[in-house]
């Protein structure tokens, strides 16, 4: 059986990574996942990620700083928690839009297998600044502040970045805010579930056992354990959350099955 795990999101950058730019992995086929990789990529001021595409698609979430997404020759700038996607195949180019703050961007491929392919540029630029996609353009981009929120349980503050209903292929994903003391009920996936703890204190139960998290740490959750995330401390907790599948779904249980007072199905057989 596939197990949890979990990731420091100050780990050791992947092999490969580029001047100026760490690639992390947090979750991948390494640790059993199917269907979808996620991690990050921090830029120092004034760097950049050139010109590639994937023989999947991709969702880039920006976490810190600010950044200018080149998609083809269309460029975006991105602010925090906007998120990109891009279907497969198609060339685009992330940059550190300043020259001083660093950088630091969550990305989600719908392939257990992430890979780059590295291409040349455009010879020109359309700067689309903090415009939006056309209908006629592949990519589609979510702006954080025009998501809509919605209270997934009491104190915890949801809001969907991308999913197949905003134009993304095999991966969804989106923010939650935790205030102090509230969680999600005891629930299960259809998926293999991400998610990375942006701010804050966090508890997470996984079928018994319990685990804190905090700083950019990540914990990988796989299809069908129950699970749920509780906020530890004194202030907010921030989360992104991945699922390998095309839209959100979460089904509720007895909370017994994440404490460990209840035997879930599977650990009895």
């Amino acid at each position: 059986m596939i197990q949890e795990s979990f990731v420091d999101g100050a780990c050791e950058p992947d092999e490969g990574s580029l001047n100026g730019v760490a690639l992390r992995t947090f979750v991948s086929q390494r640790c059993g996942a199917r269907g979808f990789s996620t991690g990050t990529a921090t830029f120092r001021g004034g760097t950049e990620l050139p010109y590639h595409w994937h023989e999947c698609s991709e969702a880039i979430s920006i976490l810190r700083g600010t950044a200018i997404v080149i998609v083809e020759r269309r460029a975006y700038h991105l602010n925090r928690l906007d998120c990109m996607h891009i279907p497969s195949g198609i060339p685009h180019l992330v940059r550190n839009a300043s020259e001083d703050m660093e950088l630091v961007a969550h990305w989600s491929f719908a392939s257990a297998e992430p890979t780059r392919t590295f291409v040349d540029g455009p010879l020109s630029i359309e700067d689309r600044g903090s415009g939006s996609p056309s209908s006629r353009d592949p990519e589609s981009l979510r702006r954080f502040a025009e998501a809509e929120v919605y209270e997934l349980s009491k104190g915890a503050w949801f809001r969907d970045l991308f999913a197949k209903r905003f134009g993304s292929e095999g991966i969804c994903g989106g923010y939650g805010r935790f205030s102090p003391a509230s969680s999600l009920p005891c629930h299960t996936h259809h998926y293999d579930e991400s998610i990375t703890i942006l701010s804050g204190d966090a508890i997470c139960l996984v079928q018994g056992a319990r685990y804190s998290i905090k700083g950019l740490h990540n914990a990988f959750v796989p299809q069908g354990k129950p699970h749920r995330f509780l906020n530890d401390g004194g202030s907010d907790m921030e989360m992104l959350w991945v699922y390998a599948g095309d839209e959100p779904d979460r089904n509720l249980i007895d909370a017994g099955y994440c404490s460990g007072s209840l035997v879930w199905p599977e650990q009895s057989r």
